[in-house]
């Protein structure tokens, strides 16, 4: 089916009977007997808004007049995003040593009343706090204080909004890092995307204008779905925000994984040449375009490439109540301590103005920051900055010459109908494909990209060689799972000292013609079956000692699951590697991942064709363990 323009699809979706108001009316209009809303009125330049000179206290050694407070409600997060924190979270503040409703108001009053006219609500996960409304609408009665906003994950977010707003929330932003709604589910270990979907389209219908999505940008994580993010400002009143990935306490930071705004803005106008720039508001962290015709735009927050420190206004206050005038910045003073040490207000101003006068010039730069102690963003505020290595998800192979080329679209308007659609989750995600320099679309997909990796994960047209050991391999004249009677036995294997265990295994898919060009043009209608398998391979892995009886349960350090398309044999090719520190190997995991990425690619395909063959599952290599290396060359 020919793709469809977004815009249209998206007009389509808006204007279904499901998504409208208790009236029935469109989602796009307020309901009968409603005020419309005019969420954000047009910024002024920053400096200008004063009339009256600039509180003292709120401006810096080099004159930055202060005027906008982030304050984190909470450490709390109901998301486990594996960049972010372990599954089991984070060791948190205890609730005492935690600003109480009425120490966060009396900092907010404070600040106010000394020049802030816009508060950000921040967490962890800000909707989470039970007296959030309360909380923004003692806010809203501060004289002078003109924006209230809030950063969310937006799981919350269609429950709350109504009654947000009518608090005077007026200004959200919403961290979404992904459309495909498996890779969502895959990276916060919890299921939600159609939640977030939901809040979306509850604030669109709710008048907000814009609605900010957050998207950090990662390499090997999210970089191939910059087009589809912009794509949605065509027919939706959204600022995309694409944020470079910045260093935080624990988050393994280095320059390869960070995607620069110039690369970013690069691969945009290839797509659209006619993106044009729009004038900057002073004290904007947001280099902001618009395509011609789109009802939204494009923001890129470039912390690292192009730091906006001079004429930056912003200041934060933490859960337990420090304040940080840098979010780069390591020190911090407590507002908290003086709050319950009874300080005046006066006394608290000369903390604030203090903290303030020492604030610096510009932040240390992006290499240097890497290397400072400084706070896990979680601890600091939920801007959904990276807190791991970007966790194994599809990637897209580049060829040996390392050259990028702008990616082929395929039918992403017709994906979005289901996306947009209340909010509801297609049946399988949506990774684009690329175009790697040739007529036809090589479609390779990887869990892990190391850029100083081999780019090919197999080479499906050379000779099979016989196996070939690198260390000792003794026989064995007895089944190591059968006892001297001939019963099935498990190894015992507490004796036997943890060693690094590496093991890599393949499988070939023969799909035939017919498959092998809907897979490779991502038209089946299943979805898109490279990623699919690819995550099903490595759900396998951990899974191993469930299904194969006599296995151990073996702690994976790493799963890689790759996938390449061989057309010479209209086959896909699959290669699994896992590792983990212990008693045992990892070969059954690898096998077992392997071979269920190649059962979840015919099953996504067996409807196409029953002619398809899974052959060649084999071990490639192990290393680690008693009875040596062997690697099949």
């Amino acid at each position: 089916m020919a793709a469809q323009p977004v815009s249209r699809v998206v007009r389509r979706v808006l204007r279904a009977g499901v998504r409208s108001c208790s009236s029935g009316a469109p989602v796009t209009q307020p309901c009968p007997g409603e005020p419309v809303v005019e969420v954000l009125s047009r910024p002024r330049p920053f400096l200008g808004e004063h009339a009256a000179p600039f509180s003292a206290f709120l401006t810096d050694s080099f004159g930055r007049h202060h005027s906008y407070l982030r304050i984190s409600l909470t450490e709390r997060c109901n998301l486990r995003c594996q960049y972010c924190m372990p599954e089991e979270g984070v060791p948190l503040t205890p609730k005492a040593d935690l600003l109480t409703t009425e120490e966060i108001l009396t900092l907010a009053r404070l600040f106010v009343k000394e020049g802030v006219d816009k508060i950000r609500l921040t967490g962890g996960e800000p909707l989470i706090r039970p007296d959030v409304v309360d909380i923004v609408a003692q806010l809203r009665q501060l004289e002078g204080l003109r924006t209230i906003g809030i950063t969310t994950n937006g799981i919350n977010l269609a429950r709350l909004l109504p009654q947000l707003q009518k608090a005077g929330l007026s200004a959200i932003n919403i961290s979404l890092d992904t459309l495909v709604p498996a890779k969502f589910e895959f990276i916060v270990r919890r299921k939600g995307f159609h939640k977030v979907m939901e809040g979306i389209h509850k604030a669109i219908e709710l008048g907000y204008s814009p609605v900010k999505v957050n998207c950090v940008v990662m390499r090997g994580l999210n970089e191939d779905e910059l087009l589809d993010f912009v794509a949605l400002t065509e027919g939706l009143p959204l600022d995309v925000r694409f944020i470079e990935y910045m260093p935080f306490d624990g988050n393994k930071w280095n320059f390869k994984k960070m995607v620069s705004y110039k690369e970013m803005l690069d691969t945009l106008r290839q797509q659209w040449p006619e993106l044009e720039k729009l004038p900057e508001e002073e004290s904007s962290t947001a280099k902001a375009f618009k395509i011609p015709g789109f009802r939204g735009q494009v923001s890129f927050i470039t912390s690292m490439s192009e730091h906006f420190c001079g004429t930056c206004n912003r200041l934060r206050i933490t859960a337990d109540g420090n304040l940080k005038v840098c979010l780069f910045g390591n020190s911090e003073v407590s507002l908290r301590d003086h709050l319950r040490a009874g300080a005046s207000e006066e006394e608290l101003l000369r903390v604030i103005g203090a903290a303030v006068g020492r604030k610096k010039r510009q932040h240390a730069g992006m290499f240097n920051i890497s290397q400072m102690k400084n706070r896990p963003m979680i601890l600091i505020e939920l801007f959904l900055m990276r807190q791991d290595s970007p966790p194994a998800l599809p990637s897209t192979f580049r060829n040996s010459l390392r050259v990028q080329v702008l990616r082929h679209r395929v039918s992403f308007s017709s994906q979005m109908v289901t996306l947009w659609k209340g909010g509801g989750v297609p049946q399988a995600p949506l990774v684009a494909q690329r175009w790697l320099g040739s007529s036809l679309p090589q479609r390779h997909f990887s869990s892990h990209l190391d850029s100083d990796a081999n780019p090919k994960c197999l080479s499906p047209t050379e000779p099979q060689a016989p196996a070939a050991s690198s260390g000792p391999l003794p026989d064995s004249d007895q089944l190591t799972h059968v006892d001297t009677e001939g019963r099935m036995a498990m190894v015992d294997v507490g004796r036997k000292p943890d060693t690094e265990r590496v093991a890599v295994a393949s499988a070939v898919v023969l799909l035939g013609p017919v498959a092998f060009k809907l897979i490779q043009e991502n038209q089946l209608k299943k979805g898109d079956a490279l990623a699919v398998a690819q995550l099903a391979g490595i759900q396998a892995a951990k899974l191993t000692s469930q299904l194969i009886p006599l296995c151990h349960h073996v702690a994976l350090s790493h799963v890689q699951v790759q996938l390449e398309l061989d057309r010479t044999r209209h086959a896909a090719v699959i290669q699994a590697s896992c590792r983990a520190r212990g008693p045992t190997g990892v070969e059954m995991e690898a096998l077992t991942s392997a071979a269920v990425a190649a059962l979840a690619l015919y099953d996504m395909c067996k409807a196409v064709s029953r002619d398809i063959v899974l052959a060649e599952i084999k071990l490639v290599s192990k290393t680690g363990g008693q009875r040596g290396d062997f690697h099949r060359t």
